[in-house]
């Protein structure tokens, strides 16, 4: 008997929590491009930071079974061995928070978007390994029983062809075929030892898909049918700004506030 993924959305913090890449903000692998001008931050983006709850209160009136949380780590250690406490509780409080409203979360540990101190290379330099172990450690110590599910990336396979084939992307460079050979290898190495880890290991989704709310309805419909993955995450909750924004939300702001703004044909897919 087959079973239906569930079916969740995704909250992608640099996009749309506010307070990153400017002066005296915590740095990311973007913040050189962004000083540069060749591209607009993320700015204020939707000041998620201090508003999470509101649009958390909306997601179960969707119907989705939770949320995908990216836990930036340009917020959480801002430089190397400088750990943000308060980063780390607020985060902790906004899963509480999801939690008490009947969801579901699962945390993303590295997105678009890393600390700049990890260098744009990050991929592949084998000191990064420990580190990515050390924060994915520390998050789940820190976020405890708020947390139900683990990804490791959140698109691996986007971060290499985004960096190192089409040059979109950190460290913005194309056609890098035998690199982005390397930055997969890496990749896939840092996901099997924290499978492997006792603390990571066992809340580690292994199982997933990401899907663009963009996409035709049809496709959306014989994706969320699917009976290969466990989780299913619908980009995004909010649509973001800056260069990893997703330009499409399942809620949305106007002069009254947040509210839900998917379509009921959208909703129907996974009622």
């Amino acid at each position: 008997m087959s079973v239906r993924p569930r079916v969740m959305a995704t909250l992608d913090g640099y996009a749309v929590e506010g307070g990153f890449d400017r002066t005296g903000e915590p740095a990311t692998c973007y913040s050189p491009t962004i000083a540069l001008g060749r591209h607009a931050g993320p700015g204020d983006a939707c000041a998620l930071w201090s508003d999470y709850e509101t649009v958390l209160d909306l997601a179960p009136t969707l119907g989705l079974h939770g949320v995908r949380l990216s836990i930036e780590w340009a917020r959480i250690e801002p430089r190397r061995g400088e750990v943000n406490d308060e980063a780390l509780a607020r985060y902790r409080a906004v899963a509480t928070h999801a939690r008490s409203v009947g969801l579901r979360v699962s945390v993303a540990l590295i997105d678009a978007a890393w600390p700049a101190w990890l260098g744009l290379e990050a991929w592949l330099l084998p000191w990064v390994e420990p580190y990515v172990v050390e924060h994915a450690r520390r998050l789940v110590e820190a976020l405890g029983a708020a947390v139900d599910g683990v990804v490791v990336f959140a698109d691996g396979p986007g971060i290499v062809a985004r960096g190192f084939v089409t040059g979109a992307a950190p460290p913005w460079r194309r056609r890098a075929v035998a690199d982005a050979a390397s930055a997969t290898e890496q990749i896939r190495r840092i996901e099997s030892t924290l499978c492997a880890d006792d603390l990571v290991g066992p809340l580690v989704v292994a199982r997933s898909r990401t899907l663009s709310l963009t996409r035709p309805i049809h496709e959306l419909s014989s994706e969320l049918a699917d009976a290969g993955v466990d989780e299913v995450y619908l980009r995004s909750l909010v649509g973001g700004f800056g260069p990893t924004g997703s330009p499409v939300g399942l809620v949305s702001r106007d002069a009254r506030g947040w509210r839900v703004s998917a379509s009921d044909q959208l909703r129907a897919l996974w009622a």
